[in-house]
């Protein structure tokens, strides 16, 4: 059994989105992911860390925690805003809705989670924030 665990915090600053990125890469690195899985781990990752900053911060300081555990060859990764939580997660999940037309956003970010990982939870309470846990199997 391959087990391993990651805990990160940082600020909900738009140039963190790169960090998380090379952060999700280097954490499954070890379990010799093809390029397209480390791509794919690493723009959902992305796009959780994103909406944290734009959607669930509003672009205001925060922090945000990125939580990891591989078991065998399973990756879990969370990402966890206190911002101001989702009032419609089902809603919130439908391709090409934003909650920022003002900001030209695509509303493909749970999309694109949910179409490069396996598996994709979405947890949220209003005024409290959202918790994004995106599981991938690297067989």
């Amino acid at each position: 059994m391959n087990e391993n665990k990651i805990r990160i915090e940082f600020p909900s600053k738009p140039e963190n989105e790169r960090f998380a990125r090379t952060v999700a890469a280097a954490f499954i690195v070890g379990l010799d992911p093809t390029i397209d899985q480390l791509t794919e781990v690493k723009t959902a990752i992305s796009e959780a860390v994103t909406n944290a900053i734009v959607h669930g911060y509003e672009e205001r300081d925060g922090i945000i925690t990125i939580e990891g555990k591989i078991d065998d060859r399973t990756v879990e990764l969370s990402v966890k805003d206190n911002g101001v939580g989702i009032p419609d997660i089902r809603r919130a999940r439908e391709p090409l809705f934003t909650g920022k037309p003002e900001k030209e956003r695509s509303g493909m970010g749970f999309t694109i989670m949910e179409t490069f990982m396996d598996a994709l939870e979405i947890e949220s309470e209003v005024g409290k924030g959202t918790r994004v846990i995106m599981r991938k199997n690297l067989e």
